[in-house]
């Protein structure tokens, strides 16, 4: 691990992430979250952005492709109800010659470096944890290590942003960190050329039947309001993929997907797939 030292105390760092996404479709989305980390001028601050949508409509790739385009290391950190402060900032360890060593989350990690910094699902983390990022969310631009005892400053290149899922939030954030949460980005459902598009880059085979049925049931879903996304779309396609591989085709394809429907999702999802796949196979009668 990369070790820095501050205030005479050595601070090891968390790697970047380094993950094989693209963000396909909406490019305009990638424009927002760019123009919010813009800086005019001497006396402007980058904007901390928001990213709210339903859980799997691509806000954590679209955060880390925005910050790939500005040609930045990305670092994320997952919040949960169970983030701690110190979590955030920087955590004891004992090493292995049994000495306390003082590890850096990654958004710290980003602020010494200069990267950006994605927390993860934000709304899972408490306002106690929010109020220990307060002073780095505004134009002080740091943070406090009691741990450590250390000020840490971010680099000029800092940027930061916050994913939320737009559903029942486990803690409600107070209005002072809300404010430093802006502006909010908001992510709907894909269109059905950018779901076939991500279907096609994510699958293990091009298998256009495949493709066909996912995108005919997630459009379906949409249009009906069921809340389930290309996550869940790709991920019956490979079960149900995985499963014809494997039984060398002993059942149609429409029965793995059908299994596959009931086992990423529910009942609701399989029977929705089966009148998808019905209509399909009369409009392909005709």
């Amino acid at each position: 691990m990369e070790k820095v030292t501050i205030d005479g105390v050595d601070i090891y760092l968390t790697p970047p992430d380094e993950l094989d996404v693209k963000w396909i479709g909406q490019p305009d989305l990638i424009a927002q979250v760019l123009a919010a980390w813009m800086v005019l001028g001497e006396n402007d601050m980058p904007l901390n952005p928001r990213l709210v949508g339903k859980p799997g409509v691509g806000k954590t790739t679209l955060a880390y492709c925005a910050g790939r385009v500005m040609g930045q290391s990305v670092y994320l950190f997952q919040a949960t109800m169970d983030t701690r402060p110190e979590d955030l900032i920087i955590t004891p360890v004992i090493d292995e010659k049994n000495k306390i060593k003082y590890v850096a989350s990654p958004v710290v990690s980003a602020m010494i470096k200069g990267g950006v910094a994605v927390v993860d699902e934000g709304n899972r983390m408490s306002e106690k944890s929010w109020a220990s990022l307060a002073p780095l969310l505004d134009n002080r631009r740091y943070v406090e290590s009691v741990v450590a005892g250390v000020k840490i400053k971010a680099h000029p290149q800092f940027r930061f942003c916050t994913t939320m899922n737009e559903d029942a939030s486990t803690f409600e954030l107070p209005e002072y960190i809300q404010s430093r949460l802006q502006p909010t980005i908001y992510l709907d459902f894909p269109t059905r050329e950018e779901e076939v598009l991500i279907l096609k880059r994510n699958l293990p085979k091009n298998n256009e039947e495949v493709v066909e049925y996912i995108v005919e049931f997630l459009q379906t879903a949409h249009e009906s309001n069921e809340n389930y996304t290309i996550r869940d779309g790709i991920n019956i396609a490979r079960y149900a993929l995985k499963r014809l591989q494997m039984d060398g085709g002993k059942r149609d394809l429409e029965e793995y997907l059908l299994e596959a429907a009931s086992m990423v999702l529910d009942d609701d999802a399989t029977e929705l797939f089966k009148e998808v796949i019905d209509g399909l196979e009369k409009h392909q009668e005709f």
